[in-house]
């Protein structure tokens, strides 16, 4: 029987850093090197946000660039991991009763290949995304991660991937920020305590959290896969954020692993 695989939500911030070096991008792929090699992966990404609940199903996923204004070189980034049709139709029975499409027309869109171009960098793990339901509330993602949560159990690693403090209206676009912004250091520093602290409630009613977190999630798609990470943890098990910083000012690169 595999080992319990961790799962882990991934800060992804600027695209860039799919063709970059730096210490978050050195960092994912020590995060590779370090856990057991899982046997395909499902991706819940901020950048597949639409009014349904849907799962990959091709067998040979392709490299969606969903961004503009970037350089080539980043557009020319392929990541051609197989994808799993049986993880997908796995993952719809776990779902069941909610309706699940499975859907040949996605494929892997940056929020996913941009953290494991660099985590699994020979693209030769089977990956499988997870739409976000845009019409739902927060309580109904962390549901669909505890039911995603027996994956764990065979041998799948579960990757979250967006931002817990994502602003783009404040980000330094090309200006230098020395700082981070109060108000993302401490919305940063009052999630971790409270997942640190095993209470995940407050996160999923964050609306409630005060004018801090409205800053820092003015919109929910990339604060979302966060709590689909958060719902798969078993009782005991340990939180830990092997990746840090705050980028522009106002997007967080943490990274959160459950268990591992």
């Amino acid at each position: 029987m595999p080992e319990l695989m961790p799962a882990i939500f991934f800060g992804h911030g600027n695209p860039m850093n799919a063709i970059s070096t730096n210490s978050y991008t050195e960092s994912w792929r020590r995060i590779g090197a370090q856990i057991a090699k899982p046997k395909a992966i499902i991706a819940i990404s901020a950048h597949w946000y639409v009014p349904e609940t849907s799962v990959t199903i091709s067998s040979m996923p392709k490299t969606i660039h969903d961004f503009g204004g970037f350089p080539p070189e980043l557009y020319r980034v392929q990541y051609p991991a197989p994808g799993d049709p049986q993880l997908a139709r796995r993952v719809q029975q776990l779902l069941a009763p909610l309706p699940v499409n499975l859907d040949d027309t996605w494929g892997l869109d940056h929020g996913t290949w941009s953290v494991l171009v660099h985590v699994y960098p020979k693209a030769d793990i089977p990956v499988v995304q997870l739409s976000i339901n845009e019409t739902e509330p927060a309580s109904f993602h962390y549901e669909l991660g505890k039911k995603l949560a027996p994956l764990r159990d065979e041998g799948i690693l579960i990757v979250g991937s967006g931002n817990l403090v994502h602003n783009l209206h404040t980000y330094a676009w090309g200006r230098h920020m020395p700082d981070p912004y109060v108000w993302a250091v401490n919305f940063e520093l009052e999630a971790r305590q409270m997942m640190l602290a095993g209470d995940f409630e407050p996160l999923v009613r964050y609306e409630k959290l005060g004018p801090e977190a409205k800053l820092s999630i003015p919109t929910p798609d990339h604060y979302l896969p966060l709590l689909y990470v958060l719902a798969t943890r078993q009782q005991g098990e340990s939180i830990t954020f092997p990746v840090e910083g705050i980028d522009g000012g106002s997007i967080s690169m943490l990274s959160v692993c459950v268990g591992g």
